[in-house]
């Protein structure tokens, strides 16, 4: 029996997968990495309080983990308070995990990484992806979403605006740009580190399309 780590369990994608990993036999347990106990009661459920800044590297402990860690220039309140979330934060997960023994790593991307592009954002993304793959876990997959549907605990206007001008556009749009639920995106992931393929994979929108929505969180 299996356990899995998630960072970012709070968080809009993060909250689903959280919930499809308690409800998956597959796992044992269930650890995430929350800064102060959440209302939330499982019996696989462990929740870790956990330090990014003062980490103690010997609770990142399981066989794969999970990382939904995500912010914005905004709400982080520098470029660097963002990297340190979108960069920093994931490699060294990845790090202390992998020295504990984890095996498989997946990490939520998003379109349009690169990290020569001209926007900070798609570049930090890109440095991420290209960091991360250097790590010898049996199987590293990043996931690249489109523009991610879903309730989320806080406000972002301009994603809320984004999905108001695209929304009649949606059938115009390529599998790959197609908005998705986030929920989508926790299902694929599941789906790729139970399945546990060796190697390291890039999944797009598209094929994460193809799993079902599931817009209740059970608790």
């Amino acid at each position: 029996m299996k356990t899995a780590i998630i960072a970012g369990a709070t968080g809009l994608t993060g909250s689903h997968l959280r919930s499809l990993l308690l409800d998956n036999p597959y796992y044992e347990k269930v650890k995430i990495l929350v800064r102060k106990p959440i209302e939330v009661f499982h019996e696989k459920l462990e929740q870790v309080v956990f330090d990014y800044q003062h980490p103690d590297k010997e609770l990142i402990k399981g066989d794969h983990v999970y990382c939904c860690l995500g912010t914005t220039i905004k709400k982080a309140g520098s470029k660097e308070a963002f990297r340190k979330v979108d960069f920093d934060y994931p490699l060294q997960l990845a790090e202390w995990s992998l020295t504990n023994g984890a095996s498989h790593y997946a990490m939520m991307s998003s379109m349009g990484a690169d990290k020569n592009s001209f926007f900070f954002y798609n570049q930090v993304k890109g440095d991420v992806e290209e960091q991360l793959k250097k790590f010898p876990f049996e199987g590293i997959y990043i996931l690249r979403p489109s523009m991610i549907l879903g309730i989320r605990n806080e406000f972002r206007f301009g994603e809320e605006m984004g999905k108001l001008v695209l929304k009649p556009l949606q059938p115009l749009f390529p599998s790959n740009l197609k908005s998705i639920h986030a929920s989508q995106i926790a299902h694929c992931m599941m789906d790729k580190m139970t399945n546990e393929e060796k190697g390291t994979y890039t999944i797009l929108s598209g094929e994460m399309q193809k799993y079902p929505v599931h817009k209740n969180i059970s608790t």
